[in-house]
C-alpha cells in the first residue's frame, strides 16, 4: 500500500508509467537467471569454505555431501581446491543417471567399522581412530594396516583412510585402522607423534579383544602422512618422541613397515628443490608445525624430520613419489631412502614419473603396496626392485 501510494502522488502519466515497468521486468527476465546461475556457481564453494582459506575440508560440508569427500580430493591432500570442485561436479553432471550402487564405497557384507574410539582420555575427537574389520577373516589372528592421513598437518582427517584400508580388510587378511591426530592449529610439534605412538600403543593393548597379531604392523600415508608414519618408522626407540598419553604407557609403539607417499623426510632441505611452496616461509606448513621459520629454527626443524633419526634396526620402507611434486619435492623421497640403504635398512624407491602430489591412477602402485604389506606383515615371499612407472595406466 506505502508504494502503491507513493507512485500515485508522484506520477502522473499512466502510459509512461507502464512502460517503464516493462521495462524494468525486460531487465530483470534478462539479467535474473545470468546472476543466479553465477552466484551458484561461485558462492557455494565460498558458503562452505568457513575458514575462507580457498579449500573445504571434510568438517566444512554439509552431511549429505560428506560421502563425496574423498572422491573429490583427487590428490589426498585432506582438502578440495577450487580446481578439485570444478572437476568434480563436472564428472557429476556427466555421470548423472548411473546407478551409483554399483560402485559402492565399501561392502557392507565384508567388513564392519567401529568409529570414533579415543586411544586417550582427553575425549578430544582429533586423538581417535576408526577400526575395519572383515566379517570374514583369512586367519583368526589377523595383521593391522594403520593409515595416518594427510592435509599438511592442518586440515584433513582419520575418515581419509576408508577408501585407502577397504580394499586390504575386504580380502579378509588384515584390519585396518585409520587414526587421527591434532592438527598443527591446535598443537605443535611433537604432539602429531605422541598422538600416532599413543594410537599405536592401544592397538596393542586392545590387540586381544579384536583377534590382533601386535607384532604385525605396518603403517602408510600421504603427505603429512607419509611423514608421520615414517616417523614411526625412524624413531621407534627414540625416548623424547614417545609422549606419556593413553592407558598402554608400558607397550611398544614401533611398526613393522612404512609405505610412505611423498611425505617430507627433512625439513631444512626442501627449499633446495622446485616447489610452490616456500618452505622456509613462517607460513609455510613445516613451520607452522613446528611454531616458526624453519631456518630460525633449525633445531626444531631437525628434530621433527624422519631422515634425523635413520639408524641400522629401523624397519623396512617403500617410498612412492612423483617426480613433478610441486608440493613435497621428489627428492625428499630420494635422500631418505639412500639414508636408509646407508645404514643397512631395506627401503625400495618407486618413482612416479611426472606424477604430481599425488592423484596416480597406475595399477601397478596399488600391486606393489599389497605386495609390500604381504610380504612383511604376512610372509609372503616378493622380491619388490626400485623402478619408475607411469603415473597412469598405459591403457588412460
Amino acid at each position: 500500500m506505502f508504494l502503491q501510494s507513493t507512485y500515485m502522488r508522484k506520477i502522473y502519466n499512466p502510459l509512461k508509467v507502464l512502460k517503464s515497468i516493462s521495462a524494468i521486468l525486460f531487465l530483470i527476465h534478462l539479467n535474473i537467471p545470468a546472476q543466479a546461475q553465477e552466484i551458484e556457481k561461485d558462492t557455494i564453494f565460498n558458503r562452505w569454505d568457513k575458514n575462507k582459506d580457498g579449500k573445504l575440508q571434510l568438517e566444512e560440508l554439509p552431511p549429505n555431501a560428506r560421502p563425496n569427500f574423498k572422491k573429490a580430493d583427487q590428490n589426498n591432500d585432506g582438502t578440495i581446491s577450487r580446481e578439485e570442485d570444478r572437476i568434480f561436479r563436472s564428472k557429476l553432471r556427466k555421470n548423472r543417471g548411473i546407478n551409483r550402487k554399483e560402485n559402492p564405497q565399501f561392502n557392507r557384507n565384508l567388513i564392519k567399522i567401529e568409529s570414533n574410539i579415543f586411544y586417550t582420555k582427553n575425549k578430544n575427537p582429533r586423538q581417535s581412530l576408526d577400526l575395519i574389520i572383515p566379517i570374514k577373516r583369512a586367519s583368526q589372528k589377523l595383521p593391522v594396516i594403520v593409515y595416518i592421513h594427510g592435509g599438511a598437518w592442518k586440515s584433513g582427517n582419520k575418515e581419509q583412510g576408508l577408501r585407502h584400508l577397504t580394499p586390504y580388510v575386504e580380502s579378509g587378511k588384515y584390519i585396518g585402522a585409520s587414526i587421527g591426530y591434532r592438527l598443527s592449529s591446535e598443537s605443535k610439534w611433537p604432539n602429531q607423534i605422541y598422538d600416532c605412538k599413543a594410537a599405536i600403543r592401544w592397538i596393542r593393548g586392545n590387540a586381544k579383544k579384536y583377534n590382533i597379531d601386535a607384532d604385525k604392523i605396518g603403517a602408510i600415508g600421504h603427505s603429512a602422512g607419509g611423514h608421520l608414519v615414517s616417523m614411526l618408522g625412524t624413531s621407534s626407540n627414540i625416548k623424547a618422541l614417545e609422549g606419556s598419553l593413553g592407558d598402554y604407557k608400558k607397550l611398544l609403539s614401533n611398526v613393522n613397515c612404512v609405505v610412505n607417499f611423498f611425505g617430507p623426510s627433512a625439513f631444512l632441505e626442501m627449499s633446495k628443490f622446485p616447489s610452490n611452496i616456500d618452505h622456509d616461509s613462517s607460513q609455510s606448513p613445516e613451520s607452522q608445525l613446528i611454531g616458526g621459520a624453519l631456518n630460525e629454527n633449525k633445531k626444531n626443524a631437525k628434530l621433527a624430520s624422519p631422515i634425523h633419526y635413520v639408524s641400522k634396526d629401523d624397519v623396512p620402507f617403500m617410498h612412492i613419489h612423483g617426480t613433478n611434486d610441486q608440493l613435497v619435492p621428489y627428492n625428499q623421497s630420494v635422500i631418505f631412502n639412500k639414508k636408509l640403504l646407508q645404514a643397512g635398512c631395506e627401503s625400495v624407491l618407486i618413482t612416479v614419473k611426472e606424477g604430481g602430489h599425488g592423484g596416480f591412477k597406475n595399477e601397478k602402485i596399488k600391486i606393489l603396496t599389497n605386495k609390500f604389506f604381504d610380504k612383511h606383515l604376512r610372509n609372503s615371499n616378493f622380491e619388490i626392485k626400485e623402478q619408475t612407472i607411469k603415473q597412469f595406466n598405459s591403457s588412460d
